[in-house]
Formats: structure tokens, sequence, C-alpha cells
């Protein structure tokens, strides 16, 4: 026994306590040379080898294989393999029987198959194959098995996958209730690593909540990052979210499976999707902080229009709902030394603060520009691109510039109109009868681009009743579609809407916008009043 033992190393004790004379193998001394051969092979491999042999399929394995099978052994030597793996053996048992009965070898990858080796049932992941070992008279005397275990591979691999679609579901979240129901949607999908899941934000209760699991107060967690504590509904992990900001108070509560070790590895994968969840949590908080400070500093921007003699005029600003900044659509009406009122509507190109802060300069040039050097609107334009040339304004810019002049009669005022087109989409009148046009002219050079170009004018007079719809592309521009289509939804829009009060077709026209724009839009309306009210002094 001593020599067919010898290279057993830390196993030869076990193997000389095991009564090999009381299993279906019998004495040492009497077992075949197929046994003994396959028994040394076995002993002096680092690779997990068992043999399984005879008709009880008795285990007979090296030191490698300990570790595979851990709380099982010393217990299993010696022993009839469906003692030892009774939770396995409907799968393992066919498969061994075939290979006894002369059915060939099996290979059996990445294969689920639970083991009760740690004082649980353990979720286990195996590669192996059995393997006939052939005696002298050419009967199978017994089964080889080399295996590896996966278990590991096919966990990591499974939660790599799962943060990774964690990961791509959050990437576009805009709102804090958004990200409870964009995360269970993906982490409710794995059971094998969450038995059950929840995501606790405070005040966000638009959503099924998992009943399942215990309700825990939004509480600090003394630094801690994780929590576990037996309940009644199992082994329940808390883990904060969000945990530095103030603003929230959130929590990722997880039922642990119960077929897997509460290891580091185990808790750090838990650590991986709360961190996620808080970066998500905490990229909301900055967008909406940025949205909000980015819309007032843009409305900051935006003078309170000039009130106008005979004219009902509304303004609006509407940010892109895709972006968290501030861009360079403006709108202006202000009054001139010599009684007219100039209106305003432009879009410098870009959606930063380098934008914004050159729509500021270029809104206040206009203003400058307009007030002391009283002249057409084209001859204003022609100003302004001298003076962004001459300062340095390196941007470009499209705007529509108009001139309304003053209006005192007692009945509703014709008002004559000027304006000038810097490369900028088309001003749409609406008639008192309903019909809409485009005031469609050739549109000069947008500004910014060459000093001394030619700018023209154009001439308008507007009836009483009729309105003027002075916009930024924004509103008729869709991503995907051309622009004809815009102004062709933007005339559809607008036509038959004559009764509608400057604010009121502002807030239509904003209406049927779709939900997310792509782009910023200011809008002006202004409509020549039926009945003049008082000039303003």
């Amino acid at each position: 026994m001593a020599d067919l033992f010898a290279d057993a190393g830390s196993l030869r004790e076990h193997y000389a306590g095991v009564d090999w004379s009381a299993t279906s193998l019998g004495p040492v001394e009497g077992w075949s040379t197929a046994l003994r051969n396959a028994v040394g092979v076995a002993l002096n491999t680092r690779f997990p080898v068992t043999l399984l042999w005879g008709p009880e399929f008795v285990l007979v394995y090296n030191e490698a294989y300990v570790e595979m099978i851990a709380g099982k052994h010393p217990h299993a030597l010696g022993r009839p393999t469906r003692e030892v793996f009774p939770e396995a053996w409907e799968v393992i048992g066919p498969l061994l029987h075939s290979v006894r009965n002369g059915e060939g070898a099996t290979w059996q990858e990445n294969i689920h198959l639970p083991l009760r080796r740690s004082g649980f049932l353990e979720e286990c992941y195996f590669t192996f194959s059995y393997s006939p070992v052939v005696g002298e008279d050419g009967a199978v005397e017994g089964v080889v098995d080399i295996t590896t275990e996966t278990t590991a591979q096919m966990v990591i691999g499974r939660r790599l996958q799962l943060l990774t679609r964690l990961g791509d579901e959050l990437g576009s979240v805009e709102r804090v209730e958004d990200v409870p129901l964009r995360a269970l949607a993906v982490l409710r999908d794995s059971v094998a690593d969450l038995a059950a899941v929840d995501v606790r934000v405070a005040g966000v209760v638009d959503r099924e909540p998992d009943g399942t699991l215990p309700r825990m107060p939004l509480v600090p967690f003394d630094g801690e990052d994780l929590l576990i504590d037996s309940t009644e509904q199992g082994i329940v992990a808390w883990l904060p979210l969000a945990a530095e900001d103030d603003r929230l108070d959130a929590v990722l509560v997880v039922g642990l499976s119960p077929y897997l070790p509460r290891d580091n590895d185990y808790l750090d994968f838990l650590r991986l999707v709360a961190a996620a969840l808080t970066q998500a949590l905490e990229r909301v908080l900055i967008r909406e902080a940025e949205r909000t400070w980015s819309e007032a500093l843009q409305r900051s921007l935006l003078a309170r229009p000039a009130t106008i003699a005979g004219v009902d005029l509304a303004v609006r600003y509407q940010p892109a709902a895709e972006v968290a900044q501030v861009g360079g659509d403006w709108y202006d009406a202000f009054r001139l030394p010599d009684g007219t009122t100039a209106l305003v509507v432009g879009d410098v190109a870009g959606h930063d603060q380098h934008a914004a802060a050159s729509m500021g300069q270029i809104r206040n040039l206009v203003r400058g520009v307009a007030y002391t050097r009283p002249d057409s609107p084209a001859v204003v334009l022609a100003g302004l691109d001298h003076a962004m040339n001459g300062l340095d304004v390196n941007v470009v810019a499209t705007a529509v510039l108009a001139q309304i002049e003053p209006c005192d009669a007692p009945e509703g005022c014709r008002l004559s109109l000027r304006w000038s087109n810097a490369g900028h989409p088309p001003p749409v009148l609406l008639s008192a009868d309903g019909s809409a046009r485009l005031l469609e002219t050739e549109p000069d050079l947008l500004l910014g681009l060459t000093v001394g170009t030619e700018r023209r004018d154009h001439a308008l007079v507007i009836e009483p009743g009729e309105s003027l719809v002075i916009y930024t592309d924004g509103l008729v521009e869709r991503r995907g579609e051309p622009i004809d289509a815009g102004l062709e939804w933007l005339l559809g829009a607008v036509q038959g809407q004559q009764g509608l009060t400057a604010d009121e077709l502002c807030d239509r026209l904003l209406g049927e916008l779709p939900a997310r724009a792509d782009d910023d839009v200011a809008l002006l309306v202004m409509r020549a009043e039926e009945t003049a009210v008082a000039p303003v002094p």
C-alpha cells in the first residue's frame, strides 16, 4: 500500500485511514492492474482528477481534487459517488452509467452543477470529461473524471454583462425618478446574483416596489458602505447611494442569493452596482443643477421687451431638453430715439458658455449700434458686422432685425415694418383671414462672416388683426428631416389661429414641439391690435 499511495502527498494518511476492504473495491492488495495504474496517474498530476470505480463509482482522488469538493473531503474518499453527491446525482448518474456501459467518453462544458460542499447548496459550474478505464479483459472497470471548475469565470462574466447593461441603461437618464425605474428593469433580470432587489429614493414612489424586501429608514450609514442582516426574507444587504450628496437619500436593497458564498467577490460586486447607481444619481443631480443654472443665466441675458402702442407683443425662450447648457438664441424689443421700436431675434452658433457669452455681446452691440446710429435695419446690421470684427467677437450668427414705426391712431393701426434678414429662417405673417405665408426673401450673409457685405431692407404693412412670427431654427428643425418640412409644419400650425393673442400663439407653437426638442427656441410674436391702445410716452 505504501508504494501505491506514496505520491498521495497530504492525502496519504487519509488513504491509510480508509477501510478499503469494506468498500466494493476490496483490499488494496487485490486491486486490479487497471485500477493501480489509474491511481498512479491520478496521484502524479496536479490537475484535479478523481476515479469513480466499480459499479458504485467509488471515489479515489488526488490532492488537487480536494479544493474542488471542499467540505466533502475526507468523507468522500472511498465512498460511492451517489452518497457523496446526492444533489448532483440526477445529472452525473446517467453520464457515469453511459460510460460504464461502453457508450464512450462524455464532455460537459460550463455545466450548472450545484454542490453542497460548504454547508449550503452552492451555485457551481464545471467543465469535465468522464472517460472509461478498461481492464485486461476489455471491460470498463471504472471512470476517470478530468475536471476544471468554471464557477468564477461564469459568475464574473454574467456580472460584467449586468454592469455593462446597467451602465448603458443609466447613461441617458435625465431625471432622478427615472433612475430606479431604469435600473430595476436590468437588475431584476439577474436573480442568480440578486434574489430580490429594490432601489429606494426618498420622495420617489411612482414605481412598483419589491414587497419581499424589508423596509429600512433612509438614514445615514455612519460611514459604512454596506450593511448585512438576517431577516424573515433571508439575508439582506443595504448599500447607501449618493451618500456624499445631502440633497438626496437613496439606498440599494438586495436580497442575497442563498446559493452564493457571502465572500468579498460577491460584496464587491454589490458595491459596483451601488457605485453605478450613485454615479447615475449624481450625474442627474449635476445635470439638473446645470440646467437650472444655464436656463437662469440664459433668461438673465434676455431683456423684458418694450411695450409698443397698438401692438400685442409676446416672447418666449425654451431651452433644448437634451442638453443642460446655455445656448446662443435670443430675442429683444427696444425703443429707438426716433420713436421706432426695434425687434430682434437671433441665434449664435453653438450650445455652450462661449455661445451664450457671445450672444450677450452681440445683443448689446445691436442695441448700441441701433441706438447711437439710427438707420434702417440693413445699415444697423452692417454696422454690427463692423463692430463684431473690430471687437474680435469671433462667432457666426443669424438674425432678423425689424423696425416698427409708432402708431397713435384711435382705431386699429396699420403698422409699417422694415426688416433685414442675416441668414435667418423667414418670418411668418398670419393674416386676419387666417391664411399664413413665409416672408421669404433672398437672405443676406450670416453675421460675422464678411465685413462690408451688402445688406438689404424689406418693407411690409401689417394690418390690424395680423400677426408676425419671428423665431430661431430650433422651432422648425428636426433631426433627420429637411428644413422645408419644418417650415411647412409651422405654416400649418399658424394657419387659422388669427383669433389668438400673441401670448396664446406662442404657447400653441411651443406646445406642439416634440417633448425632447433638439435645439433651443427663441420666439417673438407681434400682433397688430384691432383697437389701438394709448401710446406709451
